[in-house]
């Protein structure tokens, strides 16, 4: 495997883009009703793109991200890009994170300190981490994939690798949303390398091995209605990106204001903030992971990993049981979220947290309560 030191790239042409396009907006016409009950909300929008043209500087966002050590690693053909941040303490345990859509390697800045040097932040040295965050293959920094199959599976066959070319040969894994599938099939299908996994989301397309005549609990009928209302509801993205990823692509990487309506309308539903995003991120957050997808034109590549999974989902087939040791992370606006029946059909769940605040983000939303509860796990399988 090739590992070579990564410089997070700068351009002013790219920047003067960027605005320039912002200053060219073709708005639409306000909605009629409630702000944000027909989609993202047109003031907010307006607002949000007038600081991106005016006052955001991604150049001080990258040297924000490069106080932390950056790599490329080319793994069966693939480049990815990585964070690799070495622990502070006696024995540091490995552990790959995850990110997810519309997210990014971004999500993880705020737990890597939290993980690698616990002593510094009110924990144990004991504790510590050695922490891997790659970008997933289409995403960020990582190449975009040329050729069909790019699922999770895959996914999860590098992170295999790379977590072995790097010297690991056992680790911890965690991860939401397309992290928790990949978490998932590392433990599947990668269980002699893979001490535990810790999910904060139970992947959409997971669905447990059953016998025939095995009768579903009133429990899980109920999730399983509550998952229908809401793909129903609220899952028109999904249903785009899993069928038609190519033509959404063309309006989103040409127009920054649109790139910038379909992420941050996500991280306003799926945050425990009230409508409100910036009671969760700044500015600065919300726009530096948008910006990450501007400049790296990934939207179309991290948008066909729905098309992949949709080829190649998490159904479980007859034996197909993830015996790893598991943690559940439920951050009370995760919606839908499995019952635990349901899940520990095809999880050994030897931790349930019912977390008391805290959506989808929860790296980026709750971080302390993310590693106090990351840490009471793998604390168990030193």
């Amino acid at each position: 495997m090739k590992i070579e030191a990564f410089t997070l790239p700068y351009a002013e042409a790219a920047v003067a883009d960027l605005r320039e396009r912002l200053s060219r907006t073709r708005w639409p016409d306000a909605s009629p009703g409630e702000p944000w009950e027909y989609g993202v909300d047109l003031g907010y929008l307006q607002d949000i793109c007038h600081y991106w043209k005016e006052e955001f500087d991604w150049k001080a966002q990258l040297a924000f991200m490069a106080k932390f050590p950056h790599f490329r690693a080319t793994i069966d053909g693939t480049g990815v890009h990585f964070m690799h941040v070495r622990g502070k303490g006696p024995s540091p345990l490995p552990l790959v994170l995850t990110h997810g859509w519309p997210g990014s390697f971004l999500e993880m800045m705020k737990v890597i300190p939290l993980l690698t040097d616990p002593a510094s932040h009110g924990g144990s040295a004991a504790d510590a981490f050695d922490v891997v965050v790659p970008s997933l293959p289409g995403f960020g920094y990582s190449d975009r994939p040329s050729d069909p199959g790019m699922n999770t599976f895959r996914i999860a066959e590098l992170w295999a690798e790379l977590m072995r070319g790097l010297g690991y040969a056992r680790f911890a894994a965690q991860g939401g949303d397309f992290g928790a599938s990949v978490c998932t099939l590392l433990g599947l299908r990668h269980a002699e390398h893979v001490i535990g996994i810790h999910l904060n989301y139970i992947p959409g397309s997971y669905c447990p091995y059953l016998e025939p005549g095995d009768k579903i609990t009133a429990v899980e009928q109920s999730f399983l209605d509550d998952a229908d209302r809401w793909w129903a509801e609220s899952g028109a993205y999904g249903h785009v990106q899993r069928n038609d990823p190519q033509t959404l692509a063309y309006g989103l990487n040409d127009s920054p204001a649109g790139l910038a309506a379909w992420i941050l309308g996500k991280f306003r539903d799926w945050a425990d903030c009230d409508g409100d995003p910036e009671r969760r991120f700044t500015k600065d957050e919300l726009l530096a992971n948008v910006t990450l997808y501007w400049m790296t034109e990934t939207i179309h590549s991290s948008c066909r990993l729905y098309l992949e999974t949709k080829k190649a989902p998490l159904h479980f087939r007859k034996g197909d049981f993830v015996g790893v040791p598991c943690a559940i992370a439920q951050f009370a606006k995760e919606a839908p979220f499995p019952a635990r029946a349901w899940v520990e059909r095809g999880y050994n769940v030897q931790q349930w947290t019912d977390v008391p605040r805290g959506g989808h983000f929860a790296a980026l939303e709750e971080p302390e309560l993310l590693v106090k509860d990351m840490r009471s796990f793998f604390r168990k399988l030193r």
